[in-house]
């Protein structure tokens, strides 16, 4: 079979593949990240490569993705594009992974108007928490013919004594060496012990006193990126904190799409690797960063969706996105964190925050966890906007929930110009005076705009009447910023010499239909979901908004466009990464994750795609900001 070589610039990356393999995939064997939103379909047009040197031929399905000057200086689409002939291939900045914003626990700016921190598990030196992995020192009393109780008896007397467990499980490898390290010893030991249920699980016993060194890890397993928390058990507070791209955008941005390559194309493995190799990675920056050793990492807790959550536990995820969206689990068994590749010490259990349904998943109840959403008979709301929209209404009595499918517009697919809130995206957009001025991730420049940068920007021009309230642009306007180009009406944001590429950044007519498509999804969920309830948007008490898309957003712009409820502003609140904080409480408070499992089975979930006013909401919310304008009484167009 004829091979050839791929030359990757900047990277220098050079790579063999057999004829008829894709540039996506010869990227990826190369190590080359390369955006694909689709994960390969050829659906997003986000793998944009130009082929300097070599044969290559746009696929017609494609074509449509670029410029006629474009297709002549050879763009391509790498998932679309084989390999017929040598070639040199050229990534642009917008088609790589760089620098992107991930959202930390400790990455927003809680000073901020409008953003609160989650401190509702604050470290506790005097040593009151309970965590879900515990370290104890125990001086024992030797054997005597009086007292001749079989070792393992003689740790657990002791242990009923300074935990709240009357019966332990213990594990054999524990078991085999204990007779030797307890006389080695001379019976001052440590034993670590594991929550699992009203059971003690002791997991080792080791000679001496390391009480000292007892760490666990909080994971927020995103579908976007993954990031770990590294915490000290003993009291509970947090040492470090570090975060990526999640490896399995390789199969695909988001979940549809990593299901059919795990189900269809592909297999399982890859997706549980994946992500498994994410926490790895983070893990061992942290041990290296603070210098602790990957043995004295005890437990871990980890929330994601439901995708995600069973591909991090090897779970086949097939039926989650076929009718009736069965799940294999909603509560996932507690298990030795080796057993699904997590390298840390080799007893350290990992526990996996529960779901609620096909999409709604741990994600969301670690964030009501974390927000107190049902801790109060305020009536408040959690929204966590990605590919996406999940949203939880509730009080400390009930709690309904639901996840509409947002597209990928707010995190920059489907868009001419759009890109994840990496560097040099736009993120912050003003039009004034005929000028446009924006603000990019890193003042670098333009590459692309990002999610809220794409709100700004159908604000401002919905605001100077350049687009109607349907998105359409005003084309008999004189504006010399409106152009049309293969047809296709566009404003330009960003000119020629601002931006990196050599090309002005514009905003297409077929972006913003996209945009208002994935505005009206989410508030159309929402609206069905007060509907359901029985309640109007002014009984909502507190609205939070997580991840790193609400970060970042403009809260009136959002309300202006009718992505957010108009409701006043001083009850919207940024949270951060509320996933990570769940995950956090449940590892330092056996309490929180009892919390968490009696959340996640009192929440009912209301699927749109059989709820009958869905549909209808979602076409009446195709309008900037509502085709009902008495929803939005403070809007003005």
């Amino acid at each position: 079979m004829t091979r050839y070589k791929v030359l990757f610039q900047l990277d220098n990356k050079e790579v063999e593949v057999v004829e008829g393999t894709t540039l996506l995939a010869a990227a990826e064997k190369a190590g080359v990240f390369v955006n694909s939103i689709c994960g390969g379909q050829g659906l997003c047009g986000e793998c944009r490569l130009r082929v300097v040197r070599g044969n290559a031929k746009a696929d017609k399905h494609a074509i449509g993705f670029f410029s006629s000057d474009e297709v002549k200086e050879g763009y391509v689409l790498a998932c679309q594009t084989p390999v017929v002939s040598d070639m040199e291939v050229s990534v642009p900045a917008r088609s790589r992974l760089e620098m992107e914003q991930i959202i930390t626990d400790a990455g927003v700016n809680y000073s901020a108007p409008g953003k609160i921190a989650l401190h509702r598990l604050p470290a506790d030196p005097a040593g009151s928490l309970d965590p879900l992995v515990r370290k104890h020192y125990l001086e024992l009393p030797e054997p005597t013919i009086e007292d001749n109780v079989a070792d393992i008896d003689r740790v657990a007397r002791a242990l009923r004594q300074v935990t709240p467990f009357t019966d332990f499980e213990i594990s054999l490898d524990c078991l085999r060496d204990l007779a030797a390290i307890l006389r080695r010893y001379h019976w001052q030991v440590t034993a670590t012990v594991a929550r699992r249920g009203r059971v003690g699980w002791l997991l080792s016993v080791e000679g001496g006193d390391s009480t000292a060194q007892q760490y666990g890890l909080a994971v927020d397993v995103g579908t976007t990126t993954v990031v770990v928390q590294l915490v000290d058990l003993g009291s509970g507070e947090v040492l470090g904190v570090e975060g990526n791209h999640n490896l399995q955008a390789h199969y695909g941005e988001d979940v549809i799409s990593r299901m059919v390559f795990a189900c269809g194309r592909g297999s399982l493995d890859p997706l549980h690797q994946a992500v498994v190799t994410n926490i790895n990675l983070l893990t061992k920056a942290l041990m290296q960063e603070k210098k602790v050793a990957l043995a004295d990492i005890h437990g871990v807790v980890a929330a994601g969706n439901t995708t995600m959550s069973h591909f991090l536990m090897g779970l086949e995820p097939c039926s989650i996105r076929l009718e009736p969206y069965v799940p294999t689990a909603t509560v996932y068994p507690q298990v030795l964190a080796r057993e699904v590749g997590i390298e840390v010490n080799p007893q350290a259990i990992l526990q996996v925050l529960p779901s609620v349904s096909s999409y709604v998943g741990g994600d969301i109840v670690a964030g009501i966890l974390a927000c107190g959403l049902g801790d109060s008979p305020d009536v408040s709301c959690l929204i966590d906007v990605g590919t996406n929209g999940e949203i939880a209404v509730g009080n400390d009595e009930w709690i309904v929930t639901c996840s509409a499918s947002a597209g990928p517009a707010f995190e920059g697919g489907g868009t001419k110009w759009g890109m994840r809130a990496a560097k040099g995206a736009i993120e912050a957009l003003q039009v004034k005076d005929g000028g446009v001025s924006y603000r990019t991730i890193g003042d670098t420049s333009v590459r692309g705009i990002c999610g809220s940068g794409l709100i700004d920007a159908i604000y401002e021009l919905a605001r100077h009447h350049i687009i109607g309230q349907d998105g359409k642009f005003d084309t008999t306007r004189e504006d010399p910023r409106l152009i049309v180009e293969d047809d296709l009406p566009q404003y330009v944001l960003a000119p020629t010499a601002a931006t990196e590429s050599g090309r002005p950044v514009t905003i297409t007519e077929a972006d913003i239909a996209n945009l208002i498509k994935s505005k009206g999804a989410v508030f159309a969920a929402l609206k069905s979901l007060v509907d359901y309830i029985g309640i109007a948007f002014e009984d909502i008490d507190r609205l939070y908004l997580a991840g790193g898309f609400g970060s970042s957003l403009d809260i009136p712009k959002a309300i202006a466009i009718g992505l957010l409820p108009d409701i006043p502003v001083s009850r919207i609140q940024f949270i951060g990464n509320s996933s990570l904080m769940g995950a956090r409480m449940a590892l330092l408070s056996g309490s929180a994750l009892e919390a968490a499992v009696t959340t996640a089975r009192r929440m009912t979930n209301i699927e749109l795609s059989r709820y009958p006013k869905f549909m209808d909401e979602f076409i009446a919310a195709l309008f900037l900001p509502h085709t009902d304008a008495r929803l939005f009484p403070s809007v003005k167009y």
